[in-house]
C-alpha cells in the first residue's frame, strides 16, 4: 500500500494519500473536494551503504575508493 502524493489542479492544495489495491476512484481534494487531481513525482528513499545489518548499522561498501589515480 504505497502513499502517494497529489496537487488539486483547481486550489493547487497538495496532499498525501495512502493507496489501497482494491481502490477503484480517484482521490479527491481535503481542501475543496474536487476529483480533478494530479499524481505527482515523488523522490524515492534511499539507503546509504546498503542495507541495515540486524544491529542496526550499515555494512562497509566491498571496495573503498582508491587514493589518486
Amino acid at each position: 500500500m504505497p502513499i502517494y502524493e497529489y496537487q488539486c489542479k483547481a486550489c493547487c492544495h497538495r496532499f498525501e494519500q495512502l493507496v489501497f489495491a482494491s481502490d477503484t476512484e480517484p482521490p479527491v481534494c481535503p481542501e475543496c473536494n474536487c476529483g480533478d487531481v494530479e499524481k505527482l513525482m515523488s523522490a524515492g528513499a534511499v539507503r546509504p551503504n546498503g542495507i541495515p545489518t540486524g544491529s542496526g548499522g550499515f555494512k562497509p561498501p566491498a571496495c573503498s575508493p582508491s587514493a589518486g589515480g
